[in-house]
């Protein structure tokens, strides 16, 4: 484990917890499980994307030990999504032995749902953001076409952005054409895999099994789930409770100050 500089106060650490998963750790209180978004690499992301992701966090942070926790790098070709969520799973038992309370963002919302379902012993408390039970079409397009153009060394993170045919999508997408040199997959073959394992995620016929209290919270602008599929989500939980922001996008939602609150609330109650 090795220490890295604090930011706004935070007590951060890095390492990689038991099947090879990279963590970064911030805050203090009670730990929170945040199973990260997708990420071109499946590391502890550095330089913006490090900034991003603490900014992000840091409010959580001031109530909770948030583990940034990733995939296991070096992802085999075929691999599926409940094989990963067994990584995690055994990861978090070694780790922690109990029950703790998870947060999945964006992909990690897929992946978090695949673990609460298939180990219900290992999740306390399960949030789920800017994600549901499915991926939507534009979605499961935009992933592939970028996880497959970095794949064959082409640009491909401008496939990313969520609302492509308005004029901030636009906006959106040449900005991130210039900057996909700067944030390219070091194993393009990794990226793939795990995108592929979310291409074929769905676990909507299960969700009545799901035992964990569930926060379903997302935007009402999102440009990769619909409220439909956070309401649809949250519906077939048993315990769950759903939580729209007003003109949110689908990091916006993520940003927004009702966000760590609302969150923050669900887990102490």
């Amino acid at each position: 484990m090795s220490s890295a500089p604090n930011a706004a106060g935070l007590d951060i650490t890095e390492g990689t917890l038991p099947m090879g998963l990279p963590y970064r750790a911030l805050g203090s209180g009670p730990p929170l499980v945040f199973l990260r978004w997708l990420t071109p690499d499946h590391a502890n992301p550095t330089g913006i994307m490090r900034k991003a992701e603490i900014g992000a966090l840091a409010p959580l942070a001031l109530h909770r030990r948030v583990y940034a926790i990733n995939r296991a790098p070096g992802m085999r070709a075929g691999v599926t999504m409940a094989e990963i969520a067994d990584d995690h799973a055994a990861a978090l038992r070694a780790t922690y032995g109990v029950p703790v309370d998870v947060l999945g963002i964006s992909s990690g919302g897929s992946l978090a749902l695949q673990l609460a379902l298939d180990h219900p012993d290992v999740v306390r408390k399960l949030v789920v953001a800017a994600s549901a039970s499915r991926l939507e079409a534009h979605a499961r397009s935009a992933q592939l076409r970028y996880a497959e153009a970095a794949a064959a060394g082409k640009r491909g993170l401008h496939h990313m952005a969520a609302r492509p045919h308005t004029m901030r999508g636009r906006i959106d997408k040449a900005m991130m054409w210039l900057l996909d040199p700067l944030v390219r997959p070091h194993d393009p073959a990794d990226t793939l895999a795990f995108v592929l394992a979310e291409d074929s995620f769905d676990v909507t016929d299960r969700l009545s099994t799901l035992t964990a209290p569930t926060l379903v919270i997302g935007g009402e602008s999102d440009g990769f789930y619909s409220t439909e599929s956070f309401r649809r989500t949250a519906d077939r939980i048993p315990d769950s409770r759903l939580v729209i922001i007003p003109g949110a996008g689908h990091m916006g939602a993520i940003n927004h100050p009702r966000f760590a609150a609302e969150v923050t609330a669900f887990l102490d109650g």
